[in-house]
């Protein structure tokens, strides 16, 4: 495949230098625009921190989130209503809405114009998965990177994993390392900033995922606890589902996988194998566990009948920064947004 990626990079060197010198218009705005992004395939854990985001800047800001929406079956510019579905917007943008019902939630696969349709009524916008959206120059930008990926060679698609080359980094305000251990020694710290290569105007922070108590289907609290008698049958349809399995295997080794690709659209034919397994199941506690995310994929007209008979719980997962992190992070990002609004009028 390396040929290929070789291809590949030459074009998407092209295509930067394009925006860089240019060529390639990338449109600024006077409404502040954070983005959200990571350089290669897969899941960095942008949905929790653009929820991280939307929690710090809810209550002092009319804000919006705009997606792209993959895997919708519409097109062009929506905002999301209480009712919306992953099909109508896309899991990540259902998913936002759900959790924050009083901020707008919207989709567009060009974000110039969903911007354009926004920043009338809003006086912020967080963009989900857009650092490679170069017709948008974002005023804040944030990049993250997966710990558990560090390591591996930078090599761009489809040899490697990455969307552009690494120099790409240059574009973020800041880079943060995502679901690292709870714990990260000062010298693996150290190691991995110099793996990274932080620029001198970059800020370098360090997070973990935490794992909230379980719901279920409908997000009312679950007081369910796992334990080693327990026969937990994983229903995952993301990107890296091996932190949420290594989360599970700390309680119980009885784990059943039913592990789709990011994104799948589960099918009819999908639940009813699950709901055979768990019903042929002879543990006595058992329980099935979804993701937030393959949730508001499971919850589709077609499947919500088989779904409703089955004991789904779901696991929320949030952002929790090491070395007291978050201080500073919200610092700069609260900075950037005040100065940013301070001329700002909602019309």
């Amino acid at each position: 495949m390396f040929p290929f990626s070789l291809v590949y990079g030459l074009v998407v060197i092209m295509r930067n230098w394009c925006y860089d010198a240019g060529i390639f218009k990338s449109h600024g705005f006077s409404i502040p625009v954070i983005s959200v992004g990571n350089l290669d395939v897969g899941g960095a854990g942008k949905t929790p921190m653009t929820e991280y985001l939307v929690r710090l800047l809810k209550d002092h800001y009319k804000l919006a989130t705009l997606s792209r929406g993959y895997g919708r079956k519409t097109q062009d510019f929506i905002t999301a209503t209480a009712a919306a579905t992953a099909t109508q917007i896309g899991d990540e943008p259902a998913q936002f809405k759900h959790k924050f019902p009083e901020i707008t939630v919207a989709v567009c696969e060009k974000r110039v114009e969903g911007i354009q349709h926004l920043q009338a009524g809003h006086n912020l916008i967080i963009l989900d998965d857009a650092f490679q959206h170069r017709a948008v120059k974002p005023g804040f930008s944030i990049l993250l990177f997966d710990y558990g990926r560090i390591n591996e060679p930078h090599l761009l698609l489809p040899a490697g994993n990455l969307r552009e080359p690494f120099s790409g980094r240059w574009r973020a305000d800041i880079l943060v390392v995502t679901k690292c251990p709870a714990v990260l020694s000062e010298e693996e710290q150290t190691r991995v900033a110099e793996r990274i290569g932080p620029l001198p105007f970059q800020f370098l922070f360090f997070t973990t995922i935490t794992y909230q108590p379980m719901q279920d289907i409908e997000g009312n609290n679950a007081d369910i606890a796992l334990d080693a008698d327990t026969t937990v049958f994983l229903l995952t349809g993301i990107a890296n589902p091996q932190p949420l399995f290594q989360h599970i295997k700390s309680f119980t080794q009885r784990i059943i996988h039913h592990n789709y690709p990011d994104h799948h659209q589960f099918s009819l034919k999908n639940i009813t194998k699950l709901a055979s397994e768990f019903s042929a199941c002879t543990a006595t506690k058992k329980l099935i566990i979804t993701t937030e995310k393959d949730a508001q994929r499971l919850v589709e007209h077609e499947l919500l009948p088989l779904v409703k008979t089955l004991p789904i719980l779901v696991t929320p997962i949030g952002v929790q920064f090491l070395n007291n992190g978050e201080q500073q992070f919200g610092h700069l990002v609260t900075e950037y947004v005040r100065e940013h609004t301070t001329n700002h009028i909602i019309h």
